[in-house]
């Protein structure tokens, strides 16, 4: 074998040998816009904002740089998202839960706001199809402090509502958004309670403790009471049972039940942290018998 052909054959069995090169990685730059993604939790349901930040940066942004009467993403890169986990209503107009395009239309005027079932947009905007809308509503722009980097918040938040607003330069769009908070979370119970296990007594009693609180389903409400305690008397269902009776104006029925709860919590490793508040509403309701 001559030397070139034996340095041509390990050549070649160095190359069957060596290890594959790993694939390139894409470089990753700084963006000038940069992505942001808010969650706001409402009730049980969870809002979501996905956008990227541009800056005035000294320019000219309403009508000029962002046209009026023309379809924006409402940010910069690629288009705006908003999600919702659950059913809501933007503005008073329903919006099942899901995850849209977000964008808007400035005018000067009212603006309308847009969400879209259209995916993967970019840029200006231009590929907008309105045929995909899902919903569109109307809200008034206001002048505002200024601000260099487009943002969004959730404010003026309640367990039913809160408002996405929008500040770029020196004007704010407000979003109102509200969610059936009690009935999401009834209808959550009830399908939770369905698959519950045998020994399962917290989520009865969990669920009861809601209806008891918000004051609603409350007949519903005592069923799954009284279902937690025939699988399991434990303090924390045995001392809301005696605040339902005390509710219900049977003082001496919650006393007789509030001390069985008493006496299953001093027994604990662990005493639960509002035991001196039962005592205190027991002697109360005693002395009321």
């Amino acid at each position: 074998m001559n030397l070139r052909r034996s340095t041509l054959l390990a050549l070649a069995l160095v190359a069957a040998v060596a290890p594959l090169s790993p694939a390139r990685a894409e470089l990753v730059l700084p963006r000038v816009s940069q992505k942001s993604t808010l969650t706001q939790t409402v009730g049980i349901t969870d809002l979501t904002i996905a956008y990227c930040r541009p800056g005035v940066k000294g320019r000219p942004i309403w009508g000029a740089l962002v046209p009026f009467d023309k379809p924006w993403r409402t940010g910069a890169n690629e288009a705006t998202t908003f999600t919702a986990t659950d059913d809501i209503t933007v503005a008073g107009k329903p919006l099942a839960a899901g995850t849209y395009s977000f964008l808007t239309i400035p005018a000067n005027g009212e603006w309308s706001v847009i969400f879209s079932k259209q995916k993967d947009l970019w840029g200006g905007s231009t590929d907008y199809d309105p045929k995909q809308d899902v919903l569109r509503v109307s809200v008034k722009p206001e002048a505002a402090d200024a601000v260099e980097w487009m943002r969004f918040t959730f404010e003026n938040l309640s367990p039913s509502s809160a408002d996405l607003v929008l500040r770029w330069e020196k004007l704010q769009v407000t979003v109102p958004i509200a969610v059936e908070t009690q009935q999401l979370t009834l209808t959550k119970a009830r399908a939770e309670l369905a698959v519950a296990k045998p020994d399962d007594w917290r989520t009865p009693y969990r669920a009861a403790q809601y209806t008891f609180e918000q004051g609603i389903a409350l007949e519903e409400g005592a069923k799954w009471l009284e279902q937690s305690l025939a699988i399991q008397a434990e303090y924390s269902n045995q001392a809301l049972k005696a605040r339902w009776l005390a509710k219900d104006g049977k003082k001496k029925d919650a006393v007789a039940v509030g001390q069985k709860a008493l006496a299953l919590g001093k027994a604990a490793k662990t005493p639960p942290f509002d035991l001196a508040t039962l005592e205190t509403q027991v002697a109360e309701w005693s002395k009321q018998d």
